[in-house]
């Protein structure tokens, strides 16, 4: 048995039952969040419409100029198959007026992280415009190699999916028959054309996932999980994407004086 796999049903309740019980002592009954046709914001939909009902989510897609078109396709595959609440809402004009005085300086690092935030700008509006809460929607392998956006798409008031593993992301979606173009699909953050995560990042969800797993959940160290032959670089790779975005996972450090 891998060690990754879980009980997909058991899964499903917990995390139906853990929004439910957020919403509920929040105050709250509505719930806005950010599709943009991957995987991981697919499978909180999901989630959400089962927890909250389909007329409680709001689906909010926000496309640059350059993303790819299938990612405003397949999110509305998702939009079409729940029958949530959604809107699409261009953020190029937003984008565009902010770097058109950059744009020599205007990095593609520079301009992923600035939508990363400006469409977080935009779903906490909506929140306050629907009385309703940002639901975050990064998994535990993002979280963990750093790969997010401060302030951007790892800001939100609650996450379900936080706790899984890429790769019970794509278990727990197959498990809800979301539709199989969003679970094939390469993951990308879409930030130039033709990006995928893996490409940029050097390794696979999936390896990824079996050493931090072990480093993680079994507490092993690089020496033991190093012994179980994997590849040194992979290893090495994601300690230094862990050490490197530490900062990312903890609230901000405030100095303590003395009194």
């Amino acid at each position: 048995m891998n060690k990754l796999d879980l009980n997909l049903k058991e899964v499903h309740n917990e995390l139906v039952e853990f929004l439910r019980e957020s919403f509920k002592k929040a105050g709250f009954s509505k719930a806005v969040l950010g599709l943009s046709g991957g995987i991981d914001s697919a499978l909180v939909a999901y989630l959400l419409r089962d927890a909250l009902g389909k007329e409680n989510v709001l689906a909010i897609m926000m496309p640059y100029k350059s993303s790819n078109p299938d990612g405003l396709n397949h999110a509305k595959l998702v939009v079409e198959d729940l029958k949530i609440n959604a809107k699409t809402i261009e953020i190029t004009d937003m984008i565009d007026a902010y770097f058109k005085n950059e744009e020599k300086e205007a990095t593609s690092l520079r301009m992923g992280n600035k939508m990363a935030r400006e469409r977080m700008s935009i779903l906490f509006d909506y929140s306050s415009k629907e009385n309703a809460l940002v639901v975050g929607t990064s998994n535990k392998t993002e979280i963990y190699l750093g790969y997010s956006t401060q302030f951007g798409d790892s800001a939100c008031a609650l996450n379900p999916i936080g706790d899984l593993y890429k790769t019970n992301i794509w278990d727990l979606s197959r498990y809800l028959k979301i539709p199989n173009e969003l679970i094939e699909k390469k993951p990308s953050a879409d930030l130039w054309e033709g990006q995928t995560d893996e490409q940029e990042m050097g390794l696979t969800y999936k390896e990824a996932d079996q050493v931090l797993y072990r480093m993680l959940e079994e507490n092993k160290k690089v020496e033991e999980v190093l012994a179980e032959g994997f590849n040194k670089d992979l290893v090495d790779n994601i300690v230094r994407r862990m050490n490197r975005s530490e900062y990312k996972r903890r609230m901000p450090l405030i100095a303590k004086i003395k009194r």
